[in-house]
């Protein structure tokens, strides 16, 4: 008689436990769903003065759960995330000398002799992300110039530093803030990479395996699996792109579309200033990834 009451019970434990796995979740707020999984990249190449040229670039996943055993995986997997995303942060942090906001979803990362800077897009306010800057650069004793632009939707900060001036900038589109950080050094541009006076340089490159069409201002240009996908590597890698992949513009607020093939359409604006260069690149993972390179 124990022993079927003890299988009554076991089975009955295994049962309601099998139901409560089962029962649907209330959705997080938007941002604040627990990590998925994380894909990073890295590149680097050196010149023939042995000077590095080194590219870092991270997307963050999402786990949405609909049950509570989903939910259960993702917070395993949220742990592993984080201790990844903790690693990323402080490779990027050593090579380029600049912190990576809290709480970002997608970052880019240069080093090479004509810059230093960082892209980060995360869901926290723009306040909050200004407010980690301003702390994370004082602790290095970069003291904050006379003349910041502070709005609720965007700031324009230049710290001094003991080597050349770094510029913080920050915009808030949609649902995230975008944070732009950058230090300018002193080699020249080759004229491949270089952008026409008062005007900014777009270059274009495709790393996934599915042909592409990025559109701005108006232009669509189409980019077939793997068109400049090393863009990134070098100054020269980034001045032997065809024509079709570079576009010169006035420096404002573009809207920017990308289409990989198979894939839903991505929207965003890009915020571009006189004297600058970006990459647009189309990550492994289909995701849109800004980075300055002068």
């Amino acid at each position: 008689m124990k022993s079927r009451t003890l299988g009554i019970l076991l089975v009955g434990s295994l049962v309601a436990a099998t139901a409560v796995l089962a029962i649907p979740v209330t959705p997080s707020p938007a941002g604040a769903s627990p990590t998925g999984e994380i894909h990073t990249g890295w590149t680097r190449t050196s010149g023939s003065d042995d000077h590095g040229d080194v590219t870092w670039w991270a997307v963050k996943g999402r786990c949405t759960p609909e049950y509570v055993a989903q939910r259960l995986l993702c917070a395993a997997i949220s742990v592993l995330t984080e201790a990844t995303s903790r690693g990323f942060e402080a490779k990027v942090s050593a090579d380029t000398g600049l912190p990576l906001p809290e709480g970002w979803v997608l970052t880019t990362a240069k080093n090479s002799p004509q810059i230093n800077s960082v892209y980060a897009e995360t869901p926290r306010d723009l306040a909050a992300v200004l407010d980690f800057y301003r702390d994370a650069l004082g602790k290095r004793g970069w003291a904050e110039n006379d003349g910041a632009v502070v709005a609720p939707d965007r700031a324009v900060i230049t710290f001094t530093t003991a080597a050349r001036p770094v510029l913080l900038r920050l915009s808030r589109q949609n649902d995230k803030t975008v944070a732009e950080l950058s230090r300018r050094k002193f080699a020249p541009a080759t004229a491949g990479l270089l952008p026409k006076p008062g005007q900014v340089r777009l270059l274009l490159g495709n790393k996934t395996d599915e042909a592409a069409v990025i559109t701005v201002a108006e232009q669509a240009i189409r980019l077939a699996a793997h068109a400049g996908e090393k863009l990134t590597d070098s100054d020269a890698a980034a001045g032997e792109l065809p024509d079709g992949q570079r576009i010169d513009l006035p420096p404002g607020k573009y809207e920017v579309t990308l289409k990989v093939e198979g894939g839903k359409v991505q929207s965003r604006e890009f915020e571009v200033a006189a004297s600058e260069t970006w990459g647009l690149l189309v990550g492994t993972d289909g995701a849109l990834l800004p980075m300055r390179l002068y």
